[in-house]
């Protein structure tokens, strides 16, 4: 059974240059918020893509502008989710990598939860007289949790989620979201409402349906999985463009679809169905994750382009143009709180103090430059070739990325070099100073520990130590650890999650490297079980 929490710019319009900063005089706006999972900048038909087509994605960039330079705050899913709720940098709240079981929660200083007490994008939308809703993915906590917060303790009056907290939050299935919001939207078509709708496609396990694998069925395999998954995300967002219009609320709504990092990796080989805890779903693998950055560098989990630029499409007849491109704008998840707050004309507390910028100006069409520099911290996976950076700040048109001691930077022009590929940092000494001087100052500002009051009382369970060192380690003995130490259950080990299984014994670094092989910063499971496990 279902459970549910319900409580009581480069091509300007002509009409751009009529606006001012401030919300216009008409109605509220309705805000609908579509937040899809792993999708790749490249991964739209409007974006180049060579095979995969996106025909409601296509429609809201034709209707509506598209933002190109659009940057998630962390490479993973929580933190970039957490950046959205608040308007501020993740870091801020210690979470810094996706929400896991509290064991691994507290292995990597996190906390267990999104504070609740955390400013929030729906409370402030709520206390400004509007109906607020969440469905779909949730992921401010763990379906392994207990005592998590529900969606009403953040400003929600509705909701229907999946990966929630221990006991709440768990659906009978992942294609339902645009149903949950398509009833919405009729019941409140009379108030102005925010939706934030965050849709499952394209993360893992790949669950697509029956008919979007029958229209790709003329590719191979790995291809007709991914564009069926793709083709269901982008149905979802049509049905929810089709409600709009058939409730007769359309133009004055605005629609936001945009992605929580860059796409998945591929896994080189083919494996069985990966199985989610937190959806409680079955389906295929990383190996069907062949999602596009649009020529970026890095994938998710790298603070590069390709690990945070993603797609940011926005809807909002009469106001913002359509069929626009904005290439110009450096535009973040942290300024979506108070860019939203502007447009539905809600004044932000005068203690509320974001990481963000209000760019409404940018959804009118007008030429907008960003003031703030932007900030990114990573401490997941640092492997070569582009997952090694753990900070990284842009200041207008540059941006540097570096290690947490600043000892190794790279510094690239976006303006002129989109897919980083070439490095200027010797070329400007003066530039990779200040930036590295700003990024470490900021990483100070950082809490060290995280809140308390945001962490489980389930008991931290004691790590696993199997016996490493015995001459009588089996290949189940090891098929056992790997199952284990794989919280993410990707089909892969890290470093990190290796060291997190073994934590207190000696040399797991140098161990670690013995088992991979090819060198790629992670292990599979028959690097470690099979002969390379000796």
């Amino acid at each position: 059974m279902r459970t549910r929490i319900f409580l009581s710019a480069l091509l300007l319009a002509p009409l751009a240059s009529l606006h001012a900063a401030d919300a216009p005089k008409a109605a509220k706006p309705n805000i609908i918020f579509i937040f899809a999972d792993d999708w790749g900048w490249g991964d739209l038909s409007c974006h180049g893509h060579p095979w995969l087509k996106t025909p409601n994605l296509d429609r809201l960039a034709r209707e509506g502008t598209d933002f190109q330079q659009f940057n998630v705050l962390n490479p993973v899913c929580s933190p970039s989710r957490t950046a959205v709720m608040t308007g501020h940098y993740p870091a801020r709240y210690s979470v810094h990598q996706h929400f896991a079981a509290p064991a691994q929660n507290h292995e990597r200083g996190m906390p267990d939860w999104l504070d609740p007490k955390a400013p929030t994008l729906p409370r402030f939308l709520k206390e400004g007289g509007y109906r607020t809703a969440h469905f779909g993915k949730w992921h401010l906590t763990n379906a392994q949790t207990e005592g998590a917060p529900k969606p009403e303790a953040y400003g929600y009056d509705e909701s229907a989620v999946f990966n929630g907290g221990a006991g709440w939050g768990k659906p009978e299935g992942l294609h339902e979201t645009a149903t949950d919001t398509v009833a919405f939207i009729k019941a409140n078509k009379s108030l102005p409402f925010f939706i934030n709708v965050w849709i499952h496609e394209s993360h893992t396990p790949h669950v697509p349906t029956a008919e979007s694998m029958e229209k790709w069925k003329h590719l191979d395999a790995q291809k007709q999985v991914y564009s069926a998954v793709i083709t269901d995300g982008d149905n979802a967002v049509g049905k929810i463009l089709d409600a709009l219009k058939a409730e007769g609320v359309e133009n004055n709504t605005i629609v936001m679809f945009s992605s929580d990092n860059g796409p998945e990796h591929t896994a080189a080989k083919d494996s069985p169905q990966k199985i989610d805890p937190d959806a409680q779903v079955t389906g295929y693998g990383t190996f069907y994750s062949i999602g596009e950055t649009g020529g970026l560098r890095g994938r998710k989990r790298s603070l590069f382009e390709g690990g945070v630029r993603v797609p940011f499409l926005v809807r909002w007849p009469g106001h913002t143009p359509a069929g626009a491109k904005n290439d110009t704008t450096a535009f973040t998840a942290v300024d979506l709180l108070p860019t939203l707050c502007a447009a539905a004309g809600v004044k932000l507390p005068a203690e509320y103090q974001g990481d963000g910028e209000n760019l409404l100006t940018a959804l009118y069409g007008n030429a907008t430059t960003r003031n703030r520099p932007i900030f990114w911290e990573w401490l997941g996976n640092k492997t070569e070739p582009d997952w090694w950076p753990r900070l990284a700040v842009r200041e207008g048109e540059w941006k540097l990325a570096t290690t947490e001691d600043a000892k190794r930077v790279e510094l690239h022009h976006l303006a002129n070099d989109r897919a980083e590929a070439t490095d200027v940092a010797k070329d400007h000494p003066d530039i990779v100073a200040r930036l590295s001087k700003m990024a470490l100052e900021w990483k100070a500002t950082l809490p060290t520990t995280p809140n308390p009051d945001c962490l489980s009382p389930q008991a931290r369970p004691e790590p696993t130590k199997p016996a490493v060192k015995s001459s009588k380690v089996t290949p189940e003995v090891r098929a056992n650890a790997f199952a284990k130490w794989d919280t993410n259950h990707d089909g892969f080990l890290t470093l990190d999650e290796y060291q997190a299984g073994l934590k207190g014994q000696d040399n797991l670094e140098a161990r670690f490297k013995s088992f991979d092989k090819n060198g790629d910063g992670k292990l599979t499971r028959e690097e470690f079980v099979g002969p390379a496990g000796k």
